[in-house]
């Protein structure tokens, strides 16, 4: 069977014949830009082009709702946008201050939005995060587009619509994050794939590798994961000869490499001492952070200079970042987020890879199914068993093939519900979506109880519809359809709708209610297990763990390796050992440690231990401190005649402060405050020559990570420059700051 989908003329054969031109005089009318954009394609139902507007239109005011409760969103990032809006060479790198000394851990092609964005409008929630709702607007037209080609009107807005409502896109397009522009270059990657078995012609694939290429400058590897499906349908679905198919290929990976290795190789030439620091990098080198932390270390879970390892990689494995295994997206860590219409999809996916299985080789429907649902699939498997890093909002990147695989699959059925088989699939998949949204909404009992019935008993009736739909009116067929995309859409709307209705900042933020998804060490739920309380989750609220051991207890340690972070509660005992090789700085084996609680993730903002000097406490890891306006102007003071108003262990702290101040502020040691970058003698040199004035105590966990068996010391560069500082300066305390003034040594 051959639909009017699949159907293959070269473009020289289908060209009509010249006809003599009409007489000015007679000739119809161009219809105003404004109705054509209105009216859309001729062929098109009047209805379908203003449905398409409504839906960008809606999606964008959506995520324009109550954006400025976001704030910085992720300052880290923020900082970055900060400095590459007051300079050139920071905006190429993606250095984190405008002094240039650390880069963030990604490629600096994702902030360029942003930074242009902030440099014209200066620096507020508005400017740096409307471009990313704006890319989310342009996913979902992408997507729409997409499946509109090959389905219909009705078939992209569902696709689009999916998109939309999935919570996760919901919580990254409003947010500062890399993965935005990797979702929108992913869906062009995707829509130029399809187009170039529709027609054969070479630009689209060169479009594709354009789209991965600089996918790679937003999130490094991730862009990859999709190649192989997208490779793989064309070299055996494109309508061209087999030799020009493989040449056309090549072409693609030329403009993939071009455009995701001009910067790579600029980067890589530049003189090391002309340039700020890779971060997230141990050699300063891009390529290693490429391959090894942003790269291959986060399959494996071995992730230099990471907080912590990860899990095992297989089936009921767990550790420091989540469950493995083939139902970690559905699972309790990861399932709110995305998860909502995914049984559904799968099901739709597999029937509508049945439904073209008969059909030529050159099929472009059975090609959309295949590139959307591959992408679907390949992002899925790997998300599910990856042992390293991996935080829940990473699933951004399925919502536009889920939302593919959905409008297809729906649409492509719908037009065969006559035949009983499409009419019992349409029914299962209406019952999964439902069903499966009940089980969501239920881990959240308290949050709209009543939700969850109207779901599931809107499901099962729309299913029952569904069965006998080849017999029913089309009103009531459509009213029947209607009520179970009403039925599979209500969960995810719901918990998008609490989405933008709250505040997101961190590191690692999560959708939906609180409560809905977070992560702990080990797999647990209710935050992150191994450190007791105090991470931003779902809704903007402090959310506390459930024990910071893993066991319950309130005061125990949890990390990988055993012992205790100091001063879990404000006043906990470090016992050593906590981190992989040893205790934090100031932990001292089983020294008491003080901690005064960041703003942020972790309690205990800094340690001193009895002997291990100032440590760098967890306070700052995965968000910045809150800044005083003493502070503030404490850093403000002479800030001209500095490089660096301050230093910082740690990008999160350094970043609340460089936000605050507007002056560029260095982190040690990167995100982590684990990167060897500034050595203790290169930080002695900035000092020297009067480049840094502050010091501020407290940031990320330092240089801990290279202690031996729990002495609560290390060589690492930011436990080693504390130290130096701690000995050698004068303490400056601010309110509940602490700073150490780089310009007045000692009394000795």
């Amino acid at each position: 069977m051959t639909t009017q989908y699949d159907r293959f003329t070269p473009p020289e054969a289908s060209a009509p014949a010249p006809v003599p031109e009409p007489d000015a005089q007679h000739a119809a009318p161009r219809p105003p830009f404004a109705r054509r954009v209105w009216r859309g394609r001729p062929e098109d139902p009047a209805w379908a082009r203003p449905a398409f507007l409504g839906l960008l239109a809606a999606t964008f005011l959506l995520y324009l709702w109550n954006l400025g409760a976001n704030g910085y969103s992720n300052s880290f990032y923020a900082a970055a946008v900060q400095a590459g809006s007051k300079s050139w060479k920071a905006f190429f790198f993606g250095s984190l201050d405008a002094g240039n000394a650390i880069t963030v851990d990604k490629p600096s092609a994702f902030l360029w939005p942003m930074e242009l964005s902030v440099r014209i409008f200066g620096l507020n929630t508005w400017a740096l995060l409307l471009p990313e709702v704006l890319m989310g607007v342009g996913a979902v037209a992408v997507v729409y587009a997409a499946v509109r080609r090959r389905f219909s009107p009705a078939s992209g807005l569902i696709a689009g619509a999916v998109l939309a409502l999935t919570p996760v896109a919901a919580l990254m397009f409003r947010f500062d994050n890399p993965d935005a522009m990797l979702a929108l270059l992913m869906s062009l990657a995707c829509y130029f794939v399809v187009r170039a078995v529709e027609d054969g012609r070479t630009k689209w694939l060169v479009w594709a590798g354009v789209a991965i290429g600089f996918a790679f400058l937003a999130k490094t590897l991730q862009a990859f994961l999709i190649l192989p499906p997208l490779a793989l349908v064309y070299a055996v679905c494109g309508p061209t000869p087999l030799r020009r198919r493989l040449g056309q290929l090549a072409l693609a990976t030329g403009a993939l490499v071009v455009s995701g290795g001009w910067w790579v190789a600029v980067v890589e030439l530049w003189p090391a001492s002309s340039r700020p620091y890779i971060g997230g990098s141990q050699n300063n080198s891009f390529l290693e952070l490429t391959f090894g932390y942003n790269g291959l270390g986060r399959l494996s879970g071995d992730e230099t200079g990471s907080v912590g390892g990860g899990g095992r990689g297989g089936p009921g494995g767990g550790g420091a970042w989540g469950t493995t295994g083939w139902d970690r997206m559905f699972g309790d860590e990861v399932g709110s987020q995305v998860s909502w219409l995914l049984p559904a999809a799968l099901i739709l996916l597999v029937a509508g890879l049945w439904a073209t299985r008969k059909l030529k080789r050159t099929s472009v429907t059975r090609a959309s199914f295949l590139v959307w649902g591959g992408s679907l699939l390949i992002t899925m498997v790997v998300f599910s068993y990856m042992a390293g890093i991996f935080h829940q909002y990473y699933t951004v990147a399925l919502t536009p093939y889920l939302g593919a695989v959905t409008g297809m699959g729906a649409g492509l059925l719908w037009e065969r519900r006559k035949e009983t088989w499409a009419a019992l699939v349409l029914a299962a998949a209406s019952v999964a979506g439902g069903a499966w949204g009940y089980v969501l909404l239920n881990r959240t009992s308290d949050y709209l109880p009543w939700l969850k019935w109207l779901v599931l008993v809107g499901a099962l009736v729309a299913a029952l519809g569904l069965v006998f739909v080849a017999r029913l009116g089309r009103p009531l067929a459509l009213g029947a359809a209607g009520l179970g995309l009403a039925a599979a859409l209500a969960g995810p709307t719901a918990y998008t709708l609490s989405t933008v209705n709250s505040a997101h900042t961190g590191s690692i933020p999560t959708a939906g209610p609180a409560g809905a998804s977070m992560m702990g060490f080990g797999g647990r739920r209710g935050g992150f297990a191994a450190f007791g309380e105090g991470m931003t989750g779902p809704g903007g609220n402090r959310q506390g763990a459930p024990g910071a051991n893993g066991q319950g207890a309130p005061n125990g340690g949890g990390f990988p390796g055993g012992g205790g972070m100091p001063g879990q509660n404000g006043n906990g005992k470090g016992n050593g050992g906590g981190f992989p090789g040893g205790g934090m700085p100031g932990q001292n084996g089983n020294g008491s440690s003080k901690s005064q609680r960041g703003n942020g993730g972790f309690p205990g903002g800094f340690s001193m231990g009895e002997r291990g000097g100032m440590g760098g406490g967890m306070g700052g890891l995965l968000d910045g401190a809150k800044v005083s306006a003493k502070a503030k102007k404490l850093l403000e003071s002479d800030a001209d005649a500095y490089t660096w108003v301050a230093a910082s262990i740690g990008s999160q702290n350094a970043a609340s402060y460089q936000l605050a101040t507007g002056d560029p502020v260095m982190a040690i040691g990167g995100f982590n405050g684990t990167d060897p970058s500034p050595t203790l003698a290169q930080f002695k040199k900035y000092v020297a020559d009067g480049k840094i004035h502050y010091f501020i105590a407290g940031g990320g966990m330092g240089g801990g990570m290279g202690g031996r068996g729990g002495e609560g010391r290390s060589s690492g560069s930011s436990s080693g420059i504390s130290t130096w500082v701690e000995a050698h300066f004068t303490k400056v305390t601010v309110g509940s700051a602490t700073f150490y003034d780089l310009t007045q040594p000692k009394e000795s």
